[in-house]
């Protein structure tokens, strides 16, 4: 465990804060009570091979996600020299960089900002035992949460499990005190002039460029606050235009929030105070910002969700091994426009529209029967916003596995989700331009098509796009009795 941290009282001479999930210098906890800590400070990144190493196993050779973090890490080290320091970046064992850099700069004590996931509470642990055995200290900050594991708990004083009332509790609990940002005070404390070698590049770290610079994704910290910007003026109308994944509806932020190049506390911030002055669309962002936290503790005090279902009888569930159906999905080969237009949005760019998650996943587990966490583990390879939390908890709800997970008798059709939110099919041509000659009210069921009209549309379905891998109408029936022998 992290060493508790008087900051009214303690003061060291040197510290060393340690950046994980938190890519910035504005309103970061940890660097905060670092400068009002300690008087000298030095900063590192360190590129964990317990996490690359397995990218790079798996025949990754280029990774969106790596050279996102690498910009900014770059973008982290030109601020710091604003300030007269520099950023120190190793590529190594985690646990064994911050142990021999805060022996180097003779540091007192590491500051870092708290993650939750089971990795990273078993190497923080690790990590503050060995600082303790030299008689350094482990100080670890809330950043990437609003509230964090037991902060939100029923009247019973347990964990919730259903999230409108934690959302309820979560809103009652706010105040302007958990959203305030934390102020760099380099009068308080300094950050030290360090002398840091060059920045390793994506093939120092094993990795190829990836296509992030040809999809124009905006970057670093200057990328999310332009981001922030632009959404800022269509808020408002974020509840409703969320849903159509043709228009510009979310904010594109997720990346960001994911690797901490804009602050949780700065977006919460601006969603509660439109919300107020009654803003439906901020109140549904904000939403989403709760369900991020909701996931973080059920992660917490769950942590055997990372293999398991969180409602232990949905393990006894007999899923389809079917290599070839799990292929198709994931190649964009299923025969239904919508989940194939998604998946290769996911392939193409890392991204996936948020309702398309959803009908994706529920394709998956429940048209086809497969495993959710085979599902699961793709996206982990392939989001560039992955976060373990959101993810398993989006799974499972999609699966019925999971805590206030949709029932299992919900099963979307990936039909008439097609034609409801993406009525004209602008989406599914975006990526499935062989279809582009049908019509609106033809596109969503190609096959339905007489051969005739395929034909004069330039795409007859079973030799220029796939016919259905499954019909839709019998997987429901198999899925409601997988799920009601669980049930029963």
């Amino acid at each position: 465990m992290a060493a508790a941290l008087d900051l009214r009282h303690h003061l060291v001479d040197t510290a060393l804060v340690w950046f994980r999930r938190d890519l910035r210098l504005t309103d970061n906890a940890a660097l905060h009570h670092a400068l009002k800590t300690a008087r000298r400070v030095h900063c590192v990144f360190i590129f964990d091979r317990m996490i690359l190493d397995p990218l790079l196993a798996d025949g990754v050779h280029a990774d969106r996600r790596v050279e996102f973090i690498l910009d900014a890490v770059t973008g982290l080290d030109a601020a710091l020299r604003t300030h007269g320091s520099r950023l120190q970046v190793r590529h190594g064992l985690a646990v064994d960089e911050i142990l021999r850099l805060a022996d180097e700069v003779q540091a007192e004590a590491v500051f870092a900002n708290e993650d939750y996931e089971p990795y990273a509470r078993a190497r923080d642990a690790e990590v503050a035992a060995r600082l303790g055995r030299q008689g350094r200290a482990l100080h670890l900050f809330k950043d990437q949460v609003i509230f964090a594991r037991d902060e939100v708990l029923t009247g019973a004083g347990k964990p919730y499990s259903v999230f409108t009332p934690y959302k309820n509790a979560w809103l009652k609990k706010l105040t302007p005190f958990y959203v305030k940002a934390y102020a760099i005070e380099p009068h308080a404390g300094s950050l030290a002039p360090t002398q840091a070698s060059a920045l390793p590049s994506l093939q120092a770290l094993g990795f190829a460029p990836s296509n992030l610079r040809e999809l124009q994704i905006p970057l670093g910290t200057a990328g999310a606050a332009r981001l922030l910007a632009e959404f800022e003026t269509r808020i408002d109308q974020y509840d409703t235009a969320r849903n159509f994944p043709a228009i510009k509806g979310p904010s594109y932020l997720s990346v960001h929030v994911r690797f901490g190049t804009v602050s949780i506390r700065d977006l919460a911030r601006r969603a509660w105070a439109r919300a107020q002055q009654g803003s439906a669309g901020a109140a549904t962002w904000l939403s989403e910002l709760i369900w991020r936290d909701f996931y973080q503790q059920v992660l917490w005090h769950h942590p055997q969700v990372v293999e398991r279902a969180f409602r232990p009888e949905y393990d006894r569930i007999t899923w389809e091994a079917d290599d070839a159906l799990f292929s198709a999905w994931c190649d964009g080969r299923t025969g239904y426009p919508l989940v194939d237009a998604a998946m290769l949005q996911l392939n193409q760019t890392g991204y996936m529209h948020n309702r398309l998650r959803m009908v994706v996943a529920s394709f998956l587990s429940k048209d086809l029967g497969i495993d959710w966490r085979r599902g699961e583990r793709y996206f982990a390879r392939q989001l560039n916003d992955f976060d373990l939390a959101a993810n398993n908890g989006g799974w499972q709800w999609a699966a019925s596995t999971g805590c206030d997970a949709q029932p299992y008798f919900r099963i979307f059709n990936p039909v008439s989700q097609s034609e409801k939110f993406d009525p004209d099919g602008k989406f599914i041509k975006r990526y499935l331009p062989q279809l582009a000659g049908f019509e609106a009210k033809e596109i969503h069921a190609p096959w339905l098509v007489p051969l005739l009209r395929q034909q004069q549309a330039g795409c007859v379905i079973g030799t220029d796009y796939p016919a259905p891998i499954v019909d839709h109408a019998q997987a429901r029936e198999k899925t409601l009795a997988r799920y009601g022998v669980v049930k029963n």
